[in-house]
């Protein structure tokens, strides 16, 4: 199976090519989780998830919003 490199949260990560934001964020178990996910320092709105495709070298990082006060 042929796979590709992304950058996630500074670490090397393998994925398969032409994989969907959206299935990124299932394949972490966040699906349900308050977070933030930007691809190349932009800012990806939740609902663009499902459009946007990442490519080899991309730079994602997710953020979690944790509550308090």
């Amino acid at each position: 199976m042929m796979t590709m490199e992304i950058q996630l949260n500074g670490e090397p990560h393998q994925l398969s090519p032409a994989q969907r934001l959206t299935e990124l964020i299932a394949e972490l178990k966040l699906s349900d989780k308050a977070i933030a996910v930007a691809v190349n320092r932009e800012i990806i709105p939740r609902s663009r998830w499902a459009e946007h495709a990442l490519h080899a070298g991309d730079k994602v990082d997710v953020v979690r919003a944790i509550g308090g006060g």
